[in-house]
């Protein structure tokens, strides 16, 4: 996707942010706060009976401010800076639904990669975010979910904590040191 740089970063805020597809399209400079690293997600680009238009996004909750990885931050500042006829009000990412989906499928194509939908794209961020042992909750006020059931559907992919309970148990009735915890930190429990 790199050779052309538009979509590219569309691709990278999709799977980065788990945004839905016409947030990322409806983006604009100042939407971005690089100081703080974030990015404001406050609407959503529909192409409807042929004039682009700019709605609120899906849910209440789908209006967010997310902080953005440093590598993400940097990246989207360098390409907009490259970017001189664009005007603060003007939308970052000109290329539309069907242009992303057009853009999927050649890069599949050419890497093998089997084709997946856009919106998968966000089911990744939200399946990496359970891997790296987030909370349903966090998850979901970073994707915006309006409730955190909607998350729960995932509950498949939370990784099983018994194991760790149990552990945890044998610590606080054996007293044993946790091997998790920092030297120093030693916690007994007496009967």
């Amino acid at each position: 996707m790199k050779n052309k740089e538009e979509s590219y970063h569309a691709f990278e805020i999709l799977y980065w942010c788990g945004i839905h597809i016409g947030e990322p399209l409806a983006l604009t400079v100042e939407d971005f706060d690089f100081e703080k690293k974030t990015l404001r997600i406050n609407k959503s680009y529909q192409h409807i009976k042929g004039k682009d238009v700019i709605t609120t996004p899906k849910t209440r909750k789908s209006n967010r401010v997310l902080t953005l990885p440093d590598f993400l931050s940097d990246e989207m500042q360098d390409y907009i800076s490259r970017l001189p006829y664009l005007k603060v009000d003007d939308r970052i990412f000109t290329i539309t639904k069907s242009g992303l989906h057009h853009e999927i499928d050649r890069g599949c194509r050419e890497t093998g990669v089997k084709r997946i939908r856009i919106h998968d794209l966000r089911h990744s961020h939200v399946s990496m975010l359970i891997e790296m042992g987030f909370s349903a909750v966090d998850i979901a006020n970073r994707v915006g979910h309006e409730s955190v059931k909607v998350t729960y559907r995932y509950a498949h992919m939370f990784p099983n904590k018994d194991l760790m309970i149990a552990k945890k148990l044998n610590i606080s009735r054996n007293g044993e040191k946790d091997e998790q915890e920092e030297p120093g930190s030693e916690r007994t429990f007496e009967k």
